[in-house]
C-alpha cells in the first residue's frame, strides 16, 4: 500500500506569548505519532506532535530528568485518555496537553498552544 503525501497550505503556529504566534513549519511536516523539534526565536526548543486524529501539541523539548533536548524523539501514547510522550532517556511520560510528568507530580515541562492556520 502506498500512502499519498498530504498536501496543504496550512502552517503550524505556536503561541510564544499572549499576543504572538510564531510560524514553525508546514502542517505536512508533522507525521502523526511522531515528534519534531523546532527552535524558537529566543533559543528555546519545542517538541511538536500531531496525533492520528490531527490534534497538535507543543511542549518543551528538554527532558528535565536527563537535561538533554530529546522529548521530540520520544514515543507517544495515551494513558487514561491523556496523550503523552515518553522520554527516550529514562522513559518518564509527559502529558502533551499540560506538560505535567505523569510519573512524578513535582515535575512539569512548559506546554504551548499550537494551531494550524
Amino acid at each position: 500500500m502506498t500512502l499519498a503525501l498530504e498536501t496543504t497550505d496550512l502552517k503550524v503556529q505556536l503561541r510564544i506569548d499572549e499576543d504572538t504566534w510564531f510560524q514553525v513549519c508546514d502542517l505536512s511536516t508533522l507525521t502523526p505519532g511522531r515528534g519534531v523539534a523546532a527552535l524558537l526565536p529566543d533559543g528555546r526548543q519545542v517538541a511538536l506532535f500531531r496525533d492520528r486524529a490531527g490534534r497538535l501539541y507543543g511542549i518543551d523539548n528538554r527532558d528535565p530528568f536527563g537535561g538533554a533536548a530529546v522529548l521530540s524523539r520520544g514515543l507517544t501514547g495515551t494513558h487514561q485518555g491523556r496523550p503523552f510522550v515518553a522520554s527516550p532517556l529514562l522513559k518518564q511520560r509527559f502529558d502533551l496537553e499540560t506538560g505535567q510528568c505523569l510519573d512524578d507530580e513535582t515535575v512539569r515541562v512548559a506546554a504551548y498552544e499550537v494551531r494550524a492556520a
